[in-house]
């Protein structure tokens, strides 16, 4: 299927900001006052969708004081893109709107669902890997793009457990749905981390079969810790703390092969004073620094053959 490309805006809200090469973080309410007090470079924001779906009142007026001078980042949490049943149309409406509001530079979601007839979750749940699953998958991004006129960036998701009815691999699922949707891809390497230590697979064999090449967009999170019912360590993709140095050695590495991606810091609970997520944000950009100054994507095969 060919991929959508944008609509032409007849009249712009806001200005148009560069994102590419930027680090970001995820906006909090809490930071406004701090943020919009900094005079230094402070990348790129992402908000949750779902946060600004009523059609007006503070939260509108925060959004739009910090997208006037800043690129934004749209994600979407529940549109159950990964379900069997139909998408909200509704809900389809509502994020359509905020789209054509803020005019933002990347519009992400995630390959999960999390409703059931007319019940929402607050989760993102996995789905088994079938052709069944495939066709809803591709049926759903399909119907997103063409209510946006743009394509979308689908997240990899942190999973749990595994069904036994998946016939092929999640990175095959993804490739094949990129191919089928046109849609590009929003990594997340803590769920990478996070995946490959629940399941027992190498992340970095993940990430070599990873159809890298759709990148637009990268996250980075910190996760929690638990055990399981027998003992066993299990992680949690809980946002709730700094990157763990384990996923910043696997953004370098993915960084110095794909170049200087967007990516954004996500810590959505307990969340830290302003210096201490905009610290993260600069170790960020420091490594996508480093990658533009040697030269973009490619710099590992590069220092492997010096």
């Amino acid at each position: 299927m060919m991929t959508r490309q944008p609509t032409p805006l007849v009249s712009r809200r806001f200005p148009v900001h560069p994102i590419a090469g930027l680090a970001g973080t995820s906006f909090k309410h809490e930071h406004l006052a701090v943020i919009l007090s900094d005079g230094g470079p402070l990348g790129f924001f992402e908000v949750h969708a779902e946060n600004y779906m009523g059609a007006g009142g503070a939260p509108h007026c925060v959004l739009k004081s910090i997208r006037r001078d800043h690129p934004l980042s749209l994600h979407g949490v529940c549109m159950s893109i990964g379900g069997p049943q139909a998408l909200d149309k509704a809900h389809l409406a509502r994020f359509r709107s905020l789209v054509e509001r803020y005019e933002p530079a990347l519009v992400s979601e995630h390959l999960a669902w999390s409703t059931h007839e007319t019940t929402f979750f607050n989760d993102l749940l996995p789905l088994p890997y079938t052709q069944a699953s495939l066709a809803h998958v591709c049926d759903h991004i399909d119907e997103v793009q063409e209510a946006l006129h743009r394509p979308i960036l689908m997240e990899n998701p942190s999973t749990y457990l595994a069904f036994r009815e998946s016939t092929m691999s999640e990175t095959e699922f993804i490739r094949t749905m990129v191919r089928r949707s046109g849609c590009g891809l929003l990594l997340d390497i803590n769920n990478v981390f996070v995946s490959a230590a629940n399941h027992g697979f190498s992340a970095l064999d993940y990430l070599s079969d990873f159809p890298v090449a759709e990148v637009r967009e990268i996250h980075l999170a910190g996760h929690a810790e638990q055990a399981d019912d027998e003992g066993e360590l299990l992680l949690i993709d809980s946002h709730d703390g700094p990157v763990a140095d384990a996923v910043w050695k696997l953004f370098a590495l993915v960084i110095e092969r794909l170049g200087p991606i967007p990516t954004l810091i996500e810590w959505d609970s307990k969340i830290p004073d302003w210096p201490i997520l905009k610290a993260e944000a600069i170790a960020a950009q420091a490594i996508l620094d480093r990658c533009e100054r040697l030269g973009g994507a490619g710099v590992g095969e590069r220092h492997a053959a010096a």
